[in-house]
């Protein structure tokens, strides 16, 4: 990997906003986002496995946390009414919608092939 290249990251900036998130989207060929919420127990147990798989197997994924007690706009705006939930983008699109129950294997499972199409051009 180049010095250039992005590898999955982690943006957890309270400055976020709609725009940004769109704008990321567009910009990057492969962006997921996690919303939860500080007191949702099923969502801190999940995060950190979930990044742990999408950082070994997709390394060009840009990953963005959203709390959604403080970020409700964002939310409604993706419509996400459940947490803990999981919106992938690949290539601009939604791909893949998860909410409270998933599995870290059902969510890889599920981006694996696309992505590997995508990232072999």
């Amino acid at each position: 990997m180049s010095a250039c290249e992005n590898p999955t990251s982690l943006s957890e900036s309270v400055m976020q906003t709609i725009e940004t998130i769109d704008n990321l989207i567009n910009e990057k060929m492969a962006v997921m986002l996690y919303f939860s919420a500080p007191t949702c127990n099923v969502c801190h147990a999940l995060k950190p496995k979930l990044l742990d798989a999408m950082t070994q197997n997709f390394p060009l994924f840009e990953i963005v946390s959203i709390d959604i007690s403080t970020s409700q706009d964002i939310a409604a705006h993706y419509s996400v009414f459940a947490i803990p939930t999981v919106l992938v983008f690949l290539d601009k699109k939604e791909f893949v919608r998860k909410s409270r129950h998933m599995s870290v294997n059902d969510v890889i499972q599920e981006i694996k092939r696309p992505y590997e199409m995508m990232t072999s051009i």
